[in-house]
């Protein structure tokens, strides 16, 4: 008797569970403009991400070619697989010897894209971008010097 009683319930949960989803179908035929699938890459021109996504890390930049860095590795210490890779030099400030930033490498092969090197940042300085398509052939091309030639540190960041 029990086992009579499971099966009907099972074509009744069964039956409930089809009309949600036809409801659901139903209610994206009646209204298409809701629809947020895209059809990619077909709207490659126009496609913008979610804010919240995250495709790779930068290094920002402003439009004198300065940047926020300080090279202090906070970011390089929080990222779990190695990803970042800060390469430091010495600098004169006021006769004595600095640690500055030199080359800050990022191997995109190996980021998870976690985000977790953004909050260990202490100046701001990178951000996780919107950029998704990262297919190259030489695997030489997704590891990146992330401070651009002749950069320099923003005056008053240290």
């Amino acid at each position: 008797m029990k086992s009579v009683v499971n099966y009907f319930k099972e074509i009744y949960f069964g039956l409930r569970s089809l009309i949600t989803g036809l409801r659901v179908t139903g209610h994206y035929i009646t209204h298409p403009k809701e629809i947020i699938t895209q059809q990619y890459p077909e709207n490659r021109d126009t496609l913008k991400m979610f804010e919240r996504f995250r495709g790779e890390v930068v290094l920002i930049h402003d439009e004198k070619n300065e940047h926020r860095c300080t090279g202090c590795s906070a970011c390089e210490v929080a990222c779990p697989n190695g990803t970042i890779e800060i390469i430091h030099k010495k600098v004169d400030v006021d006769g004595r010897k600095v640690k500055a930033l030199d080359k800050f490498v990022y191997h995109l092969q190996m980021c998870t894209m976690c985000g977790l090197c953004i909050p260990a940042c202490p100046t701001d300085a990178i951000k996780m971008a919107n950029t998704f398509e990262h297919a190259v052939f030489d695997r030489s091309k997704l590891t990146k010097i992330l401070n651009k030639p002749g950069s320099k540190i923003m005056d008053g960041i240290k």
